[in-house]
């Protein structure tokens, strides 16, 4: 499928679980990719990947919470690519859940300063590209930052999806006169590194569809939201979850 042909897409966190899968699929469909990531071994193998499907790749080395870094990274994707079509703001971090006065505040910092800092940064540096291309900015949120749904103790991470829930509304709402389409999704229990070693059987018991979800299951929809299938769609917030938030 050629759905991207011709286009370049940015993902960040992309050496594993969502964001690996989602550059992988968008290469399939025809997409140059800037894979954004902070191991450079995966980051590399994903690049690899890319390369053998016959599409362009870069693995550039970012930690998105660094503002110098994110300008470097933007230096360094128009100087490959000279553009950028889609944006999927998939970096993030989840850190032990516990109560808030048990909770060191460097973890406080650390889980906004990558989850929605980070997002800002990157939103910023690729924006002027973006606007040329009259592209797409997905941003990853979690139904643990969905106004009804709460996750056990989870504060700094619910708090922080939060944020990046309304980022994507208020930048839907200006950036559409620019001709930017924001989007905004918010994947349930997928099966990612962040679960760990964590009994999925649990899990699947929460979710009305009765399985945890698969990386490949975000990218499908991510990838919809990027298509021309979706130039009518902005400001939408998705939950990706099987039903979990019900």
């Amino acid at each position: 499928m050629d759905r991207f042909n011709g286009k370049v897409a940015v993902v960040t966190g992309a050496t594993s679980g969502i964001g690996a899968a989602t550059a992988l699929l968008l290469a399939s469909q025809g997409a140059d990719i800037a894979v954004v990531g902070r191991s450079e071994t995966r980051g590399r193998e994903i690049v690899k990947k890319i390369e053998d499907m016959g599409r362009k790749a870069l693995f550039v080395n970012c930690d998105v919470s660094n503002l110098e870094e994110v300008a470097h990274m933007a230096g360094e994707i128009k100087s490959f690519f000279g553009r950028v079509d889609i944006l999927f703001n998939n970096a993030g971090v989840m850190l032990q859940s516990m109560e808030i006065e048990r909770m060191p505040v460097e973890d406080w910092k650390k889980t906004f300063g990558i989850n929605i800092d980070g997002m800002f940064y990157v939103s910023r540096a690729l924006k002027p590209m973006l606007v040329e291309t009259k592209g797409c900015i997905i941003n990853a949120g979690s139904i643990a930052g969905m106004q009804h749904y709460a996750a056990g103790r989870s504060y700094a991470y619910s708090a922080s999806k939060a944020a990046v829930i309304q980022f994507s509304h208020q930048m839907a709402k200006n950036y559409g006169e620019e001709g930017v389409r924001v989007n905004c999704i918010c994947p349930g229990i997928i099966d990612t590194p962040i679960l760990g070693d964590r009994d999925r059987k649990i899990y699947a018991q929460r979710i009305p569809l009765g399985y945890v979800g698969q990386p490949e299951d975000v990218a499908k929809v991510v990838s919809f939201l990027a298509s021309d299938e979706a130039s009518y769609l902005t400001g939408v917030v998705l939950p990706i979850d099987g039903g979990a938030s019900l």
